[in-house]
């Protein structure tokens, strides 16, 4: 039986919404690809499969693989071809600083074979300088002038969105994807450009990037009680929580939207993102921040603060408050949210489920009202 053909989604953002985005194209157009990704893909209802087909999709993730392999993982996988979406720091707790997963990545493009091919995003300068070493050939895409395949005329409707495709300043075609948010424009640009070189016809690639259901936890709406929408999203790193917050802010320019926020991973909670996360809530009209618990043998004054988060918002004028738990919040919410309100829940934890537990309180709320 011949090899499969790994095709690898690599990035610090948009991995697993990359690689699901893809699975679920290919597999609509009648590849059956297997497929391995970092979360539920809803068109399955699994995150793996081994498939009949040629190719096999694989997140490939930049964090060390175990306790006793300190290489990343993605360095595991034998790429055939490959996306880049993105390069910036985080995993605090294994990576010293910038340059060590910029090594990674270089590695990582290295093991690229000429007959393959590299997909990667030009708006990132990191990325940029990572794929100049990629002995493959290279297909770069983003928003640049300089890019083969740009994304132009985005557009939201809820949390739709429509936008055109240009290959090499040609209109390419227009693709409609049930998602918001420019970061899922130029991921699903990454997978037209990586389907068109795999030979795939772009009504082919429309009608998968058209019907697909989306996964778990990535802007997921969790319920709806008396016209509030209750949404859970993974978002941790600064930039995913700005990229989520401008989405929402695109899909419902007029609702009023809420953003809680449980800065729970190693990153999320140190000091080195503090200033990151003060830039990262605009558009929100209120932010909830829970207290972090504290990291072991890290100094205070090298941990994240909620408070000072908080603080940071509100003198920037946007309303913004920071509890000790769950149960606070929760309490803050069911006093506050009103019909229409778009409350989204950031954390990549399971957050005490505050999404179930905050639509049990309003449907309460409301048979008593």
């Amino acid at each position: 039986e011949e090899p499969k053909k790994s095709l690898v989604v690599a990035g610090t953002h948009g991995k697993t919404t990359t690689s699901s985005l893809l699975a679920t194209a290919l597999y609509r157009a009648g590849y059956s690809p297997g497929f391995l990704i970092g979360g539920i893909v809803e068109a399955f209802g699994r995150n793996y499969r081994l498939g009949e087909g040629e190719h096999f999709v694989v997140e490939g993730d930049e964090y060390d693989t175990a306790f006793f392999n300190k290489v990343s993982k993605f360095l595991h996988y034998r790429p055939h071809f490959a996306i880049l979406t993105s390069i910036e720091f985080d995993h605090a707790d294994i990576f010293a600083d910038l340059e060590v997963i910029k090594d990674s990545f270089a590695r990582f493009v290295s093991l690229i074979p000429k007959y393959g091919a590299l997909v990667a995003c030009m708006d990132d300068p990191v990325v940029a300088e990572i794929a100049a070493q990629c002995t493959g050939p290279v297909i770069s895409y983003g928003t640049g002038k300089d890019c083969s395949w740009q994304l132009r005329d985005l557009t939201a409707n809820g949390l739709s969105s429509s936008f055109a495709a240009y290959k090499d300043d040609v209109l390419f075609g227009t693709f409609t994807l049930p998602m918001p948010g420019r970061h899922n424009g130029l991921n699903a640009l990454a997978v037209i450009a990586l389907m068109d070189h795999l030979g795939i016809s772009q009504d082919a690639i429309r009608e998968g990037l058209a019907s697909f259901e989306g996964i778990k936890r990535r802007q997921q709406i969790r319920g709806e009680v008396d016209g509030i929408t209750v949404i859970d999203d993974f978002a941790h790193h600064p930039t995913a929580v700005r990229e989520t917050v401008q989405a929402l802010r695109l899909a419902w320019p007029d609702r009023r939207l809420l953003i809680v926020f449980e800065p729970r991973t190693n990153s999320s909670r140190r000091a080195v993102f503090q200033q990151q996360y003060e830039q990262a809530f605009n558009g929100a009209d209120q932010v909830i921040v829970r207290e972090i618990v504290p990291l072991a043998n890290v100094p205070v004054k090298e941990q994240f603060s909620s408070q000072q988060l908080a603080a940071a918002l509100d003198n920037q004028g946007i309303p913004a408050e920071y509890f000790p738990d769950t149960a606070a919040i929760l309490s803050f919410l069911a006093a506050q949210v009103r019909s229409d309100d778009v409350v989204a829940i950031l954390s990549n934890g399971g957050f005490d489920n505050i999404h179930e537990q905050l639509l049990g309180l309003l449907k309460e709320r409301n048979t008593h009202e």
